[in-house]
């Protein structure tokens, strides 16, 4: 099991919190971007800088999750990938997604894609706030005890 982490645009107080719960968990934590990041010193962490372009930290998450691993993305296409492939997916607001709610979060957001490029103003989403990270820091220890369990009994992430 091992944490992949869309870090581009990952908020940097979710970054810390999944940080501490690599350590504290021993599980790797692998934060994916196209410029190099800071992480912290250890043996669960740590940060592949791809080449820039659309998509192309996405490319490398979704080719290298493996069933079990939990991918950290708002990005609802790749979360798509991910859910498809066996992945557990998880935006930085706590909200996982399943393969019962992808199809329409993904409908959702190709019809807000098509009314932003026929010049419609649709907002964005709300500010990112101390709740949010609250809700990801539970939803990610929930996660991370339910793949524990699943694994191997002997096996150490």
């Amino acid at each position: 099991m091992k944490i992949w982490v869309d870090a581009d645009a990952c908020p940097g107080v979710i970054k810390d919190v999944l940080f501490r719960a690599a350590k504290r968990c021993e599980v790797y934590c692998t934060l994916v971007a196209n410029m190099s990041l800071h992480t912290p010193e250890s043996d669960f962490i740590d940060c592949v800088v791809v080449k820039a372009g659309p998509d192309v930290a996405d490319a490398h998450i979704a080719q290298n999750t493996q069933i079990g691993d939990i991918v950290v993305t708002a990005d609802i296409p790749l979360a798509a990938l991910v859910v498809d492939a066996g992945g557990v997916a998880i935006n930085p607001r706590g909200e996982l997604y399943t393969s019962q709610n992808i199809g329409a979060r993904l409908q959702a957001r190709n019809l807000m894609d098509q009314l932003r490029a026929s010049g419609m103003d649709t907002g964005g989403p709300p500010p990112f706030n101390n709740k949010d990270v609250q809700s990801f820091a539970n939803s990610l220890d929930k996660l991370l005890a339910k793949q524990v369990r699943r694994l191997p009994k002997g096996f150490h992430p």
